[in-house]
């Protein structure tokens, strides 16, 4: 086992001390947005002794990755996160994998450096995730259907002006055309210089009048106003599904889904990419075509993720992708050891008590706030709890090596 050492990336959107706050870890850090478990070259998890991860994974993938995982990824297949947001992110929508490879290698032909601003793929691989939510957490996710969208239209339609009301005119046919979902986005992203106007009407209406304002999904545009004023996001806001989870809930992301995270704390877990696509609530690049071609703009509802049994007080998460599935280890002191369900090698986060992990080669106290890697050649390997605690493993999803 490699006890490791993960970054804090300090996003603007990160909470002021929540992930430590978390763990128990000493707070060097602000704001705190995500705290990355894994071998992403971008920011790879370190040994104690300063060793990357992605690095010790090269230097024997057979042996850590296990043959099958090896041959298949070569390196770590998933990232695990700890997030935290205090404010929303960017809505984006990911790539399903055919067209990240093709896309990817397209721009590399084109000379694109991969900093470059422009850039819309990072690397040959899509980047389907999940949340497993720590606290209350808010997002966007899907479109909502077409209807609806009207209704809510129709409700904001006598508190504004001439020139906003007309544009609403015009959204509202668009919901009763042909694909009105790709086509009412197209329209959005589109006339985003000439929405801040009626962003600006829509919002003021809705906070000057009790009943729209006791509609959540509306009261929900004042939020993300506040802290993107007049962005064209806050009408793709009301393109899209609002979800609250309550702690212990999870969701799930395919490619193709138009989302947005809002608020709130949680366990994170993706194929190991870093291709984002965005479409708002952001200063970032926006490719409105790219963005398109790539969003299955169909209403849907939100994607929740349903736990499977795993032994007693142990719950899995397998949102049915190859690369990744998620156990969540719920134990009081003193309970039989649970069978840890790693395929290939896996991380494991403690965020509460503490745990006894043992492999058929090692034995390691993990206490609140630390994390190793386990090895595939290290397994099986079991949790028993020393105090009261919870734990996270990540691993690929029934890929045995």
């Amino acid at each position: 086992m490699f006890e490791l050492n993960n970054t804090i990336r300090d996003y603007h959107w990160g909470s002021e001390n929540q992930i430590t706050a978390l763990l128990g870890l000493e707070n060097s850090i602000s704001p705190q947005a995500e705290m990355w478990l894994g071998a992403h070259p971008g920011c790879p998890s370190h040994t104690m002794q300063g060793s990357s991860l992605d690095a010790i994974i090269a230097d024997d993938p057979q042996r850590i990755l296990g043959p099958d995982i090896a041959q298949r990824y070569a390196s770590l297949p998933f990232l695990m996160k700890v997030l935290s947001a205090a404010q929303p992110l960017s809505i984006q929508v990911h790539p399903n994998l055919e067209q990240a490879r093709e896309r990817f290698a397209r721009e590399n032909a084109a000379g694109i450096e991969l900093s470059a601003a422009d850039r819309n793929y990072k690397d040959a691989n899509h980047k389907p995730e999940m949340l497993y939510a720590l606290t209350d957490f808010a997002a966007l996710s899907g479109f909502r259907e077409p209807e609806a969208i009207i209704e809510d239209l129709t409700a904001l339609q006598g508190f504004l002006g001439a020139d906003s009301a007309g544009m609403l005119d015009e959204l509202r046919s668009i919901l009763r055309g042909g694909d009105p979902l790709a086509s009412a986005l197209q329209f959005v992203l589109d006339s985003k210089q000439d929405s801040s106007s009626l962003v600006a009407e829509i919002c003021a209406a809705i906070s000057n009048n009790e009943q729209l304002a006791q509609q959540v999904h509306l009261a929900e545009l004042v939020r993300i106003n506040a802290v993107y004023p007049g962005d064209c996001g806050v009408l793709v806001a009301l393109l899209l599904n609002l979800v609250y989870l309550r702690p212990g809930q999870a969701i799930s992301l395919a490619a193709g889904n138009v989302h947005a995270y809002l608020r709130g704390l949680g366990i994170e877990v993706m194929a190991n990419s870093d291709n984002v696509l965005r479409g708002g609530l952001t200063s970032k690049h926006i490719d409105v075509a790219e963005l398109l071609d790539v969003t299955v703009a169909e209403p849907a509802p939100a994607p929740l993720l349903a736990p499977l049994a795993a032994g007693e007080n142990s719950s899995l998460y397998q949102p049915g992708f190859d690369e990744f599935q998620l156990q969540v280890i719920d134990c009081v002191q003193g309970q039989d050891a649970v069978e840890l369900q790693l395929h290939g090698a896996g991380v494991l986060l403690c965020t509460a008590g503490s745990f006894r992990v043992e492999t058929r080669a090692d034995t390691k106290i993990l206490s609140r706030g630390q994390s190793v890697l386990i090895g595939n050649d290290e397994l099986p390997a079991t949790a028993s709890a020393l105090q009261a605690g919870q734990l996270f493993a990540a691993s690929a999803q029934g890929l045995a090596g």
